[in-house]
């Protein structure tokens, strides 16, 4: 008898401990941190109860779901991000709001984004609330933070030098020419001279081929399995993004919880044939010169302790990175590229007439690439309007100070980039339109402020690849408008969604017709 009231005892001490976490959690802390920053004039949408400011987000992009843009209309904000649409006009540029009981303080301010991403002594950590997210990317180099981050990047950094570079642009091209051949045959068995392709499509293989080539020493057929594994995966993390992160949820065998496991277990297992593969022919080739040729020889034991090392598992999450990071986002940069190159023809003829100039019909090189200033403003205006990646997020990593305002410890900063690319006060009041010509004296007098442009972020964590993108778009580009000119199909819908990364909800059908009658 005594036995049963002291273990009943103990059940309601443990049941009373986690109601009084509960509600400090999710009724006390909340109302605490908006009153702070209320009293130092932070606003926003008041906090519900568990759910934060979730309900009030999903509404929103619910009301935005169905909408449908004039192909001359950049203003896709009300059908992704239409929260900060409605919340910056009520509450300025910088203001709270929350996922769940989680604070989330909105850094719309150019001054203070320029604060958070050129911190180096780890203010504000990358934040990591959706393991989904992480089975998806990896713990690489985009997640991790600190000494792991610095150990990381040393390794990888050499895979993306100048030199390493002009190489890789040689097998982009040879992967693009491939891409081209069969536009060519089917322009060939067409009547009319022209066809009508679905563009987003064949650039999610070919990025996923070049990266595949480049980064790794296989074609895209070896790592088709990879990609197709990711891309599913990247539909399940992104499904839950707006879900309110219950802590331990993740290890339950919920449905998506048991396709995530198994999708992340086949990637890994892929990942380690290919980099058995390597290491088989290591006696004969050697590890490669290529990104998983620089890791595999960085976790050599033969190098010694002495040398930065990668374990295997950190390797196969670096691999996970550049498959997915190597190719996703430079897909979809080809493809409003193209989208928006055919409903401006102007700027197609002056883009078709610089790489006339600079490559005539030759393969481009390195040296030509370097040359077409023009290919070069339409891209990055590209990424102003139509960058893949809609909000960074850091984290306040101690109780700090931002912009005049004190930041708890746990705090999330969302910098919404669609937002900050489209602020007039920073890009003038054409911020809306599409004009190449503002980056004619280079990203960081395109604007009122060195800083605004934030497609491949900014600071000492900006992307490591984005000069490879770069390149990699312009060599595309370029040797399309050597061999096509391209009008939009009237099959093509304007409604650009985020999955992620921005995407044309239904694909990107263009009318081709080759130059060389």
């Amino acid at each position: 008898m005594g036995c049963a009231w002291m273990v009943a005892a103990a059940v309601a001490t443990v049941v009373a401990s986690w109601a009084f976490n509960a509600v400090v959690k999710l009724v006390w802390r909340p109302r605490a941190i908006t009153r702070r920053f209320r009293a130092q004039g932070v606003g926003g949408p008041e906090y519900r109860f568990f759910s934060g400011s979730l309900g009030e987000i999903k509404r929103l992009r619910a009301e935005g779901a169905g909408l449908v843009l004039d192909v001359s209309s950049h203003d896709f904000v009300p059908i992704v991000l239409p929260h900060f649409r409605k919340w910056i006009p009520l509450y300025g540029k910088t203001f709270l709001y929350w996922f769940g009981a989680r604070p989330n303080l909105c850094l719309a301010d150019v001054n203070m984004v320029r604060d958070v991403l050129s911190d180096r002594v780890g203010m504000y950590p990358k934040n990591l609330t959706n393991p989904h997210f992480a089975r998806l990317l990896g713990k690489g180099l985009v997640l991790i933070d600190g000494d792991e981050w610095k150990r990381h990047r040393k390794v990888v950094h050499p895979a993306f030098n100048v030199d390493k570079l002009k190489m890789m642009t040689g097998t982009m091209s040879y992967c693009a020419r491939s891409m081209m051949s069969d536009w060519e045959s089917e322009l060939g068995m067409s009547e009319g001279g022209a066809v009508d392709i679905e563009l987003s499509r064949h650039f999610e293989e070919l990025t996923a081929d070049v990266i595949s080539h480049t980064a790794f020493g296989s074609s895209y057929m070896e790592g088709k399995q990879v990609f197709l594994a990711q891309r599913k995966l990247q539909y399940l993390a992104y499904s839950t993004y707006l879900n309110v992160q219950i802590p331990g949820f993740n290890y339950l065998p919920t449905k998506n919880n048991l396709k995530t496991w198994s999708l992340d277990k086949k990637v890994r297992s892929m990942l380690m044939n290919i980099i058995k593969s390597r290491l088989a022919s290591k006696d004969t080739a050697g590890y490669g010169n290529d990104l998983l040729g620089l890791m595999l020889e960085a976790c050599a034991p033969e190098h010694g302790e002495s040398q930065p090392q990668l374990s295997m598992d950190e390797i196969i999450d670096e691999c996970k990175t550049f498959f997915f990071a190597g190719h996703d986002t430079t897909s979809h940069l080809l493809t409003w590229s193209m989208f928006l190159l055919s409903t401006h023809p102007e700027w197609q003829e002056k883009l078709r007439e610089e790489v006339a100039t600079e490559c005539s019909d030759e393969v481009p090189t390195g040296d030509m690439l370097n040359k077409l200033k023009l290919v070069n403003m339409f891209l990055l205006e590209t990424l102003r309007l139509y960058g893949p990646v809609m909000l960074i997020k850091r984290r306040a990593g101690a109780d700090l100070e931002l912009g005049g305002i004190k930041v708890p410890e746990g705090t999330i900063m969302t910098i919404p980039i669609t937002m900050l690319h489209r602020d007039k006060e920073v890009w003038g009041e054409d911020a809306d339109e599409l004009r190449p010509e503002r980056f004619e004296n280079g990203v960081l007098k395109a604007t009122k402020h060195p800083n605004a442009f934030l497609s491949f972020s900014s600071g000492p964590r900006s992307c490591i690849g984005q000069n490879f993108a770069m390149i990699e778009a312009k060599a595309v580009i370029a040797m399309i408008l050597q061999r096509f000119s391209f009008t939009l199909s009237p099959k093509y819908v304007h409604a650009p969604v985020d999955v992620i990364t921005l995407r044309p909800k239904y694909g990107l059908p263009m009318i081709l017709e080759s130059l060389k009658k």
